[in-house]
């Protein structure tokens, strides 16, 4: 069921604010999106930020899992089409 409620528009330094009754049991700080269509405003919470994931729990559940070497972080760049383009031509122009 929804409420309305009474809320005033302040000076608060260059900007607005809008003070907004404790009964809507906002916390402090909580960042909000508003939005404007046809003169009449909405607010909604704004979405988290994106938790990091916590993988201390699942270390050691994959024990064929192990570390990369140095040796296997280091890989070979696979030839690319445009450097066997220019090979190909340093080739031809060179039997010319």
């Amino acid at each position: 069921m929804s409420e309305e409620y009474r809320a005033k528009v302040f000076k608060s330094g260059n900007s607005v604010a809008l003070r907004l009754p404790k009964a809507l049991g906002l916390k402090e700080g909580t960042e909000v999106i508003v939005r404007e269509a046809r003169g009449e405003y909405s607010f909604r919470p704004a979405d988290e930020a994106p938790r990091k994931i916590d993988l201390t729990g699942i270390a050691g559940t994959a024990p064929w899992l192990k570390p990369l070497t140095t040796e296997e972080r280091e890989f070979d760049d696979p030839p690319r089409a445009w450097d066997l383009l220019d090979q190909s031509a340093s080739k031809s122009s060179d039997r010319a």
